[in-house]
């Protein structure tokens, strides 16, 4: 279907049979209310967002420092037993006649550096560690020591041997306890 017009001065006549336009008037006021719910956020709802987004935020921080503390609680306690399984061993060897040690050393380990370095045992060089542990807490490998002279809870270190190993730190674990007590 062909659709012609004709010109008559500056009149535009239709020719029958030709579809008319429809007048731009207001729209229906279904679509209206549909394109007025899809505009965006008002400011209400968006601050409501913020909000819920800074609660969430703000339960996951102690979350987190939570998980980092017991991290390092966790390597506290393994660095401590690698430590004092070391010594241990080297107690052990000493006692089978493995090596030569002072009198009063009861057997023990002079410091902690004698259990990387190694000693010799029927002409080979034995290391009871492979580094002296970075301590968790303190970030450093200095460890408090006690020789089997001192007393338990001393923090002063007598000097005679190494008996045990304990953290620096003045700091609270989860459980409550004092790490040094460890």
């Amino acid at each position: 279907m062909s659709r012609r017009f004709e010109m008559s001065g500056s009149r535009r006549q239709r020719q029958p049979g030709a579809m008319e336009r429809q007048p731009a008037g207001p729209m229906p006021s279904s679509m209206s209310a549909s394109m007025s719910s899809e505009a965006g956020l008002s400011l209400i709802e968006l601050i409501i967002v913020v909000t819920m987004l800074a609660i969430l935020a703000g339960a996951a921080v102690p979350i987190a420092r939570f998980q980092v503390k017991r991290a390092k609680e966790k390597e506290l306690r393994r660095d401590l037993w690698e430590m004092r399984a070391a010594i241990d061993a080297y107690k052990d060897a000493a006692q089978k006649g493995g090596m030569v040690t002072k009198a009063d050393s009861m057997n023990y380990p002079p410091d902690l550096q004698t259990l990387v370095d190694g000693v010799d045992i029927q002409s080979k060089k034995v290391k009871f560690l492979r580094r002296i542990p970075v301590d968790p807490m303190t970030g450093n490998t200095d460890w408090g020591l006690r020789s089997n002279q001192d007393e338990p809870d001393s923090d002063s270190f007598g000097g005679q041997n190494v008996f045990d190993v304990y953290t620096k730190s003045n700091g609270t674990a989860l459980d409550g306890t004092k790490y040094k007590t460890w």
